[in-house]
């Protein structure tokens, strides 16, 4: 009995069964766990209630940038770039030339429409110096010979009717120059209306067709010097070029942009919820800072205008808010900004009270 008593007990293989073997221990590991886990979420708990009540948003900021009156330098003729005269970035005066252009087809259509212009002219120089002066010669010696044989026509029907009144000749022979007679008087009144026709020169209709083919003529050579005008594009005002498209010998087309000119106009674009216009104005004052020239200036409102429903301020429903139209505010500075360019960041701090 005593040898069975002291023989050892068999190892517990299975931590289940470990765990069985125990079970006052493993409780207690699993009410420290418990415990510890709950004052982890008591103490979460506790510093997001501290950091609700004590954490205050802030204002808004409106943030808009700077932007410029940008002009597209394009022109009416159509043709190839022979020289570009400036570079990106140049800063310009007006009248400045900044471009050459030329095109073939166009110097072709100039000649064409300066032929005209003279074969016009000579038209009208035609009509007005009148008939020739051989051709009013020509029809006063027809007008003279008709004349002439009117007389020896009459002189021979008087000679015959005074023998057929003696019955000498019969009334055939009287009849005959008696047509011969009058014949001769209507060849004659034809000569003189021709000889009046030749010496009185072209009508009136004829000179004014004229003068309206020259007008024509040089209605044509004034539009092609029009389009041949824009050979040399010029700087329309002051300011810098910013961007060139094309390059030297590219093809351009009928107004066709060839560079951008940015003007010295500057302003600034603000996107604000109409909550923010309570103050706000046209010809309000305003105060902004440059970040990127770390300044800060007035501008004064010149342009407010809703940008539409599609850009509304969504609001949540839950909270009792109402949907916010979003309006485009535009600014311009009082003084000129030295180093000012589009793009720039520019923020929106307050309404400057008069």
């Amino acid at each position: 009995m005593d040898e069975i008593k002291k023989q050892p007990q068999p190892a517990l293989s299975d931590p289940q069964d470990a765990m069985f073997a125990n079970p006052g221990e493993v409780t207690k590991k699993e009410r420290t766990l418990v415990i510890t886990i709950l004052i982890i979420i008591l103490i979460i708990a506790a510093l997001a209630i501290v950091g609700f009540l004590t954490i205050r948003q802030g204002p808004d900021t409106i943030q808009g940038q700077a932007d410029a009156t940008e002009i597209r330098i394009s022109g009416k003729l159509p043709g190839r770039i022979v020289d570009i005269y400036v570079e990106e970035g140049q800063l310009v005066k007006q009248g400045d030339t900044l471009v050459h252009i030329h095109s073939t087809l166009m110097d072709a259509r100039m000649a064409q429409a300066e032929a005209l212009e003279d074969v016009a002219k000579a038209t009208d120089r035609k009509v007005d110096s009148g008939t020739r002066k051989q051709i009013v010669e020509s029809a006063r010696d027809v007008w003279a010979q008709a004349e002439a044989a009117l007389g020896i026509a009459k002189k021979t029907y008087e000679r015959l009717e005074n023998l057929y009144k003696e019955g000498v000749v019969s009334e055939q022979k009287r009849d005959e120059a008696k047509a011969a007679y009058e014949a001769a008087k209507a060849g004659a009144e034809a000569a003189r209306s021709q000889f009046e026709l030749a010496q009185a020169g072209p009508q009136s209709e004829d000179k004014a067709a004229a003068s309206a083919m020259v007008s024509a003529a040089r209605g044509g050579v004034g539009e092609v010097e029009a389009l041949l005008e824009d050979q040399y594009l010029t700087a329309p005002c002051d300011g810098r070029i910013v961007v060139i498209y094309p390059n030297v010998s590219e093809l351009v087309a009928t107004g066709a942009p060839i560079m951008t000119l940015q003007t010295s106009d500057h302003w600034a674009v603000f996107n604000m919820r109409e909550t923010a216009l309570k103050d706000l104005k046209e010809g309000s004052e305003i105060r902004v800072k440059i970040p990127a020239l770390d300044m800060e200036t007035t501008m004064t409102v010149f342009y407010i205008r809703d940008l539409g429903t599609y850009a509304n301020w969504q609001a949540t429903k839950s909270t009792g808010d109402f949907d916010a139209r979003t309006f485009q505010v535009k600014a311009r500075p009082k003084d000129k900004i030295e180093g000012l360019r589009p793009g720039m960041s520019i923020v929106f701090q307050e309404v400057v009270k008069k």
